[in-house]
C-alpha cells in the first residue's frame, strides 16, 4: 500500500489581489518524516506558500493535501495539526505588554502537556519569571517557539523565526526538530535565509524563485569538499535532463567555507555551562508555584482551559 504523502500539490497556482502572480505550477510530493529547507530571495514566494499550507490564504487554481486531506475542506479536513510559526508574532504589540511568560504558556495548555512544557523552557533556555514587556526580541521569540511547539503537530510550518535566535539556541532547537521528525514521522517545511548548522538537516533542498521551483535538492546530490575550484559547482543529473524546469535536479560539490560557526557555538557552550541552565536554578519558583499565583489574575476559570485541552487533544 503506497503510503500517502505528508504534502501534496499539483499545478499550484497563487495570485495576489494585485493581480501579480505569487505561485505558478508548484509540484510538490513529500513523505512523512521529511524535513524541507525552503531557499530563495526575499519575494520569491516562501512565506506565501508556507500561509497556504497553513490554510492562511485560498488558492486560485490547483490541488493541495495534507495527509492525503483538503486543508480548506471544513467538513473533511482530519484531525491533524498543522503549525504555522512566522516572524508577525514577535512583533505584535500584544505580545510586548506587561503579561507573565507562564500565563502565555499556560494559555497554549501548559499545565495540559506538562512534560513538553518543561523540555521546550529547558531547550529554550525561558526564565519563567520574564515579563513579555522586559523581554528582549530573542527571549520573545523563545516564547513564541515554546507556545508553537508545545501541542504535538503533524506538520509544522516555520518562517524566519530563527532570525533573532543565538547561536546555542537555534542548535538545540534545530536538533529537537530533527528528533521529532524521526520520532513521531511529523514533517516540516522551514524557510530561512540564514544557514550556517543546516548542511545534514534537511531531507530536502527547494530552490525557490518568482514563484517557480527552480530546482530540487536531495542530501545525496550534494558534497561538502575542501579544496573545490569554486565555491559552487553544479552538473545536471542525466536521468533528469529532461524533466520539466521545476523537476530539475543537480549534483552540487560546495567548497567548505570558513566560518565562525562553530566558535560561536563553543562559546556559547561554555558560558551556559558557567551560569547552569535556568531550570537547576533552585532560588526561583517552580512553574506551578507561578502559575498558581498569577494565572487566577488573568482567566476567570481555569479548569476550563484544561478541560479544552482535554477534548482536543485527539
Amino acid at each position: 500500500m503506497t503510503e500517502v504523502p505528508s504534502i501534496y500539490t499539483k499545478n499550484l497556482f497563487y495570485r495576489y489581489p494585485n493581480s501579480r502572480i505569487g505561485l505558478f505550477d508548484i509540484n510538490i510530493t513529500l513523505k512523512r518524516g521529511s524535513r524541507m529547507l525552503l531557499v530563495g530571495p526575499n519575494g520569491a514566494g516562501k512565506s506565501t506558500l508556507l500561509k497556504i499550507l497553513a490554510g492562511q490564504r485560498l488558492i486560485n487554481d490547483g490541488i493541495v493535501l495534507l495527509n492525503g486531506k483538503d486543508p480548506f475542506d471544513m467538513v473533511d479536513r482530519g484531525s491533524q495539526i498543522v503549525t504555522y510559526l512566522g516572524t508577525e508574532w514577535a512583533n505584535n504589540e500584544i505580545t510586548k505588554r506587561d503579561i507573565p511568560v507562564t500565563v502565555l504558556v499556560e494559555s497554549v495548555g501548559g499545565n495540559f502537556y506538562k512534560q513538553r512544557r518543561e523540555m521546550l523552557i529547558n531547550m529554550l533556555d525561558i526564565d519563567i519569571t520574564w515579563r513579555m514587556n522586559q523581554c528582549s526580541d530573542g527571549e520573545r521569540r523563545r516564547v513564541q517557539l515554546c507556545m508553537g511547539l508545545l501541542k504535538p503537530w503533524d506538520l509544522l510550518l516555520l518562517d524566519e523565526v530563527t532570525v533573532d535566535l543565538d547561536v546555542l539556541v537555534r542548535y538545540r532547537l534545530l536538533e529537537f526538530l530533527k528528533k521529532e521528525t524521526e520520532q513521531r514521522n511529523c514533517t516540516i517545511v522551514y524557510a530561512t535565509h540564514i544557514f550556517d548548522g543546516l548542511g545534514e538537516w534537511p531531507t530536502q533542498v527547494v530552490h525557490l524563485n518568482g514563484g517557480i521551483i527552480v530546482k530540487k535538492y536531495r542530501p545525496e546530490d550534494i558534497d561538502f569538499i575542501n579544496g573545490a575550484e569554486r565555491p559552487v559547482e553544479e552538473t545536471e543529473l542525466k536521468e533528469d535532463a529532461k524533466m520539466e524546469r521545476q523537476e530539475r535536479r543537480s549534483h552540487v560539490v560546495i567548497n567548505k567555507i570558513k566560518s565562525f560557526y562553530p566558535l560561536a557555538l563553543k562559546w556559547l557552550n561554555e558560558d551556559l555551562h558557567v551560569r547552569g541552565e535556568r531550570t537547576d536554578d533552585n532560588t526561583k519558583p517552580k512553574y506551578e508555584e507561578l502559575t498558581q499565583r498569577l494565572v487566577k489574575f488573568y482567566y476567570d476559570d481555569q479548569d476550563r482551559i484544561s478541560k479544552y485541552f482535554e477534548r482536543t487533544q485527539q
